[in-house]
C-alpha cells in the first residue's frame, strides 16, 4: 500500500542517468519535489507519460519544483532513453538494491517486478501532500499534478 498524504516522505540516495547521486533530502528546504514512479523505459505508456511531462516541464521543474522520475531501469538504459526521447529532466534508477526505494513508498509490484505508476507531491519540508497510484496499464493526467502543486 502506498504511503499516504501527511506523511514525511522516505529520504533515498540513488543515481540518476548521468551516474549523479539524488538525494529527496537535498530538496527539503528548496523546492517541492513531484516524484513519479513509472514501470519501464521505452514502453508505450511510459514513455507518453515522460514525454508529456518533457512538453510542460516549465510547470514540473522550476525555481520552487523539481521533478524525478523513477523506475527499476539501470542507469544506463535510462541514460540511452533520456537521449532518445529528449528529456532532460533527472531520470533516477531504482534498480540495486532492486526496487529498494519504490517499496519503500509502497508502490513495487513484487510479482512483476517494477514500480506502478504511483505520483508524489512533496512539499519543501519533506512531507506527502498529494498522491495517485494507477495500474500498470493506466496512464496519469498531468492536470491532476498542476493543481495539486497550485495548492501547495
Amino acid at each position: 500500500m502506498a504511503i499516504e498524504v501527511g506523511t514525511k516522505a522516505p529520504d533515498f540516495e540513488l543515481k540518476d542517468n548521468h551516474g549523479r547521486t539524488v538525494k529527496l533530502s537535498d530538496f527539503r528546504g528548496e523546492k517541492n519535489v513531484v516524484l513519479l514512479f513509472y514501470p519501464f523505459a521505452f514502453t508505450g505508456v511510459c514513455t507518453g507519460e515522460l514525454c508529456a511531462l518533457r512538453d510542460e516541464l516549465p510547470k514540473f521543474e522550476n525555481d520552487d519544483t523539481q521533478l524525478l522520475a523513477v523506475s527499476n531501469d539501470s542507469i544506463h538504459t535510462l541514460r540511452v532513453f533520456a537521449e532518445q526521447e529528449g528529456l532532460e529532466y533527472p531520470l533516477v534508477s531504482d534498480f540495486w538494491p532492486h526496487g529498494e526505494t519504490s517499496r519503500a513508498y509502497g508502490v513495487f509490484d513484487e510479482e512483476k517486478g517494477c514500480a506502478v505508476r504511483g505520483t508524489f507531491i512533496i512539499d519543501k519540508e519533506g512531507v506527502v501532500r498529494w498522491t495517485v497510484v494507477n495500474g500498470l496499464p493506466d496512464a496519469r493526467d498531468l492536470n491532476e499534478y498542476i493543481k495539486a502543486l497550485d495548492a501547495l
